[in-house]
């Protein structure tokens, strides 16, 4: 079955699924655990932090899953339909789902991680006409509002809990803060000028907006977009020009685009080097530092660091 027939199968089996269900969009049981599914393993860890023990927390999407190519599955519309709460995190960073989950949110508690951003701080698409950038996340104090309005949501919707939510909610910003202020500490070592950000697609906007960066991608804000000849030669010229001397990969898309990229610049006369990878769209691994979301703003800062000072 192609994938586009098995989408829309999938689309309206949930639909249908949704139009049968009684309404649940009501404050939870006393005494009821809650169900939580996110889309992304980087809300997943926002959600866990303020959950602690209190709820269950499942992601759709696994570690290196890219969201923007992500494809729903039977098993996905299970989680859906089984779940609480769904959080999403919008902005069309999980394409189609998100259309899903908007119609579902009918008949679910159904959260949009990036709905309470004012939209004079989002970024705008320069790929898409009326859209924005949605990785949020890049911005430590961005996600900190991500945090606030999630915490806020699943203590209306599990009141029983509500004192926990806020407790690790609060205790889980303290650290985002100490976080924010060692990105800018450490991306302040790099030299002004050698201060370029060279990736595979443009999802570190908000990331040099915040640390005072320049930061360029080979494709747009969505891996769905393909890049061509002209796009590496282009990107090429300013590396060459900009005498940037370390170019960078990322976990959930192919290395294939930045390795032309390299290729091309030695063409050139001039030597780039691979600084490092780093996790743009999914979280490293579970169970290692990069798992987590502080962990992998870290390493991502540190290796950014290590190759560009």
């Amino acid at each position: 079955m192609k994938p586009l027939y098995s989408l829309a199968i999938l689309f309206f089996t949930l639909l249908a699924s949704a139009c049968t269900q009684t309404d649940n969009r009501g404050t939870m049981a006393e005494g009821q655990r809650m169900k939580v599914l996110t889309t992304t393993s980087i809300l997943k860890d926002a959600v866990v932090n303020i959950a602690g023990d209190a709820a269950e927390v499942e992601s759709v999407m696994g570690s290196g899953v890219d969201p923007h190519l992500y494809k729903a599955t039977q098993g996905d519309l299970q989680k859906m339909m089984d779940a609480d709460m769904i959080v999403y995190n919008g902005l069309y960073l999980e394409g189609k789902m998100g259309e899903v989950l908007e119609k579902l949110s009918r008949q679910k508690t159904v959260v949009v991680a990036t709905a309470s951003i004012p939209k004079d701080k989002l970024r705008a698409s320069a790929q898409y006409a009326n859209s924005n950038d949605p990785h949020v996340w890049f911005d430590v104090q961005l996600w900190q509002e991500v945090v606030k309005h999630v915490s806020q949501q699943m203590q209306e919707k599990d009141p029983a809990n509500a004192e926990v939510y806020k407790q690790n909610t609060q205790a889980y910003l303290q650290e985002l803060d100490e976080l924010n202020q060692w990105v800018a500490q450490q991306i302040q070592t790099i030299p002004e000028q050698q201060r370029i950000l060279i990736t595979a697609h443009d999802a570190f906007g908000y990331f040099g907006d915040a640390y005072s960066i320049k930061v360029r991608g080979l494709q747009g804000i969505s891996t769905v977009s393909e890049f061509g000849l002209q796009d590496v030669s282009s990107l090429v010229k300013y590396i060459v020009e900009n005498k940037i001397k370390a170019v960078f990969v990322e976990s959930s898309v192919s290395p294939k685009a930045i390795e032309a990229v390299v290729v091309g610049c030695r063409e050139r006369g001039h030597e780039v080097e691979i600084g490092g990878t780093l996790y743009s769209d999914a979280l490293g691994e579970d169970g290692t530092p990069e798992g987590t979301y502080t962990g992998m703003v870290r390493h991502n800062v540190t290796t950014i660091v290590s190759a560009l000072r």
